[in-house]
């Protein structure tokens, strides 16, 4: 149970700040008509999250997991890595808030591919620090450790897309964005002292 608790904190720490893809997830929220209409942009977004954690973490683990030196190195990588995400993040200001015209079935599938897959630092995300962090478990553990990961992606998701539909009616939203960042960078950082503690 500590791998799933470990992996719903990670993974809710990487996912809270709000890059390119939460972005683009919110806004659908914001300027589609209904909820549904912007479904196509999370499940494609979802499902993208879904396949590089699984490669991440499986890949690393089988290539590594017989590795000491090697995967020390990288479990010491993703501990510098996260350190130096919650500094940025908690320095990072909250990007506008900004309405556009509603995209298109095809447009939100396309757009969610391409900040997904041509991200780096959703491969950095997923590759170097989930991965990495997912190399001090093995056994089911590691199964726990992924499913909690791929569960926060798409509760996510589906939390972001309503909030893009509510929060746009509120004042000052740059606060409430502001606040996620800063929530996300004390996230971080308690998950590189976790990581460090596995050493």
């Amino acid at each position: 149970m500590d791998a799933f608790l470990h992996g719903l904190i990670l993974a809710l720490g990487l996912i809270l700040p709000l890059g390119v893809q939460n972005i683009f997830i919110f806004s659908q929220g914001a300027t589609q008509p209904t909820l549904s209409r912007a479904l196509p942009a999370v499940v494609t977004a979802s499902i993208c999250d879904s396949l590089l954690i699984v490669a991440s973490i499986f890949g690393l683990s089988y290539v590594f997991l017989q590795l000491d030196m090697w995967r020390t190195g990288l479990m010491i990588m993703g501990i510098v890595f996260l350190l130096y995400m919650s500094v940025s993040i908690w320095r990072s200001e909250a990007s506008a808030f900004q309405t556009e015209r509603p995209m298109s079935v095809k447009k939100q599938m396309i757009f969610a591919l391409s900040v997904s897959f041509l991200n780096p630092h959703a491969i950095l995300d997923t590759v170097g620090v989930i991965g990495t962090s997912a190399l001090a478990y093995d056994g089911s553990d590691v199964v726990l450790f992924t499913v909690a990961c791929v569960s926060v992606s798409w509760v996510w998701f589906f939390s972001l897309l309503y909030a893009g539909s509510t929060l746009q009616k509120l004042r000052e939203p740059q606060k409430i964005m502001r606040l996620l960042n800063k929530c996300s960078a004390v996230f971080i950082f308690a998950m590189a002292l976790y990581l460090a503690t596995t050493l």
